[in-house]
């Protein structure tokens, strides 16, 4: 059997070092034959690594010869996905296509409709799903174990790093040259949720704001950039970060190819990364929370924040049997409360690679819908009601009103 042939539109960290890498570590399934990508670096860099002839490493999909691949990843920055994406379905390629699916709702529904339209196999990045861990939460809430599901408190908590890097000086900082956090970070989590519980939403509310990061927070003595910055303990300190030497993989090669000391302290002096986050001009929220009413009547309350001590994802679903506790990160475990007994039933979840497994479960789910094998796991037109739901959080933390979702989604609807 010969492995399926790909077109990566955007090679930078997702496409070069998690389905690049993928590719080479499992060439009998997937081979990257063309790369699509305006950086020339980047683009050159990539061919390199994945042999691929000059013809076919290309600044725009304009340049591209038809039918070069079987199927295309899509790993761009967000605002470029509506774009790639349209090139891709027009030219008939299967698509794997990096969340979210666009930069704002509409272009989310146009991609939808239009993915509707063709006969290709649509796979949204929505990796959680393809996890141990919330595969096994799934199983339990879905095989009736905790009972009616009556209440979920589902947590995003983000370390402080990984805000600093992504969200106070990093690619979605600036809300007007961005995807919402909600929408960036917690697609994922709408997805899951509705997934789990097999429930829509009806209504929702949020609330939130940029909490901290203002120039009026930062600690005494704090300069413009950590690199000469006397405070030393602030836990945004990009040092402690990125100099890190025995880290080589992300955030460091965000922010540069040259992974020497001296090569990250020129990244820290001179670029995006090494500024203090007080003074950084970010405009994103640091907190928000939702509350969403689902059609059986289960309430849901996601938080998300960027003040965590650790990188994880907590969780607890309130049955009329069992409660459910889950905490998903570097330490992965399910404890299920049973409420007559008092019995506490504890699950240790092994999993390895990208988000908990999640990458490669993913990549392996796409190609097998691909080859026929399977039915695709997450569709585009799947995907599109847990972005809705996010786009709708955004508006309702800035209107201050709840949102009705049908009236949300008949809004949207292209016949209007």
């Amino acid at each position: 059997m010969a492995p399926l042939t790909a077109v990566l539109a955007g090679a930078g960290q997702r496409g070069y070092h998690a389905y690049g890498r993928w590719a080479l570590d499992h060439p009998a399934l997937l081979r990257f034959v063309a790369v699509v990508e305006p950086d020339l670096a980047r683009r050159a860099r990539f061919a390199a690594a994945h042999d691929i002839d000059g013809e076919l490493a290309v600044a725009s999909f304009g340049e591209l010869a038809d039918g070069v691949a079987d199927c295309c990843f899509i790993a761009a920055p967000d605002q470029a996905h509506h774009g790639l994406a349209v090139a891709a379905l027009d030219d008939g390629y299967h698509l794997f296509l990096e969340k979210p699916i666009a930069a704002t709702v509409e272009d989310c529904v146009d991609l939808a409709v239009r993915a509707s339209e063709v006969d290709v196999v649509t796979e949204v990045g929505h990796v959680l799903r393809s996890t141990p861990f919330f595969r096994a939460i799934r199983d339990l809430v879905q095989s009736g174990r905790l009972g009616d599901i009556i209440t979920v408190e589902h947590r995003e908590n983000v370390a402080a790093w990984h805000m600093a890097h992504s969200f106070v000086r990093g690619n979605w900082a600036v809300a007007s040259a961005a995807t919402p956090m909600i929408v960036q970070k917690c697609c994922h989590d709408f997805d899951i949720l509705r997934w789990i519980l097999d429930d829509d939403t009806a209504r929702l509310a949020s609330f939130g704001s940029l909490y901290h990061f203002h120039p009026e927070r930062a600690p005494a003595g704090a300069t413009e950039r950590c690199i000469d910055c006397p405070v030393e303990d602030c836990p945004f300190d990009a040092r402690r970060v990125y100099l890190n030497m025995g880290n080589t993989g992300w955030p460091i090669h965000v922010i540069t190819d040259d992974l020497s000391r001296s090569g990250r302290l020129a990244a820290l002096a001179d670029g995006p990364y090494g500024r203090c986050v007080y003074t950084a001009e970010s405009d994103v929220v640091d907190h928000q929370v939702v509350a969403m009413e689902l059609a059986s009547g289960t309430t849901v309350a996601l938080a998300m924040h960027g003040h965590s001590p650790r990188e994880e994802r907590t969780m607890r679903y309130d049955g009329s049997v069992a409660t459910l506790r889950g905490r998903f990160g570097a330490v992965q475990t399910i404890e299920v409360l049973d409420h007559a007994t008092g019995e506490i039933d504890e699950i240790s979840i092994a999993s390895r690679g990208g988000h908990g497994g999640g990458d490669d479960g993913a990549i392996r789910g796409f190609l097998a819908a691909v080859r026929g094998d399977a039915e695709p796991s997450n569709t585009i037109e799947d995907s599109l009601e847990p972005h809705l739901y996010a786009f709708a959080s955004e508006e309702a933390r800035l209107s201050g009103q709840s949102i009705e979702i049908n009236r949300y989604r008949e809004e949207l609807s292209p016949e209007k």
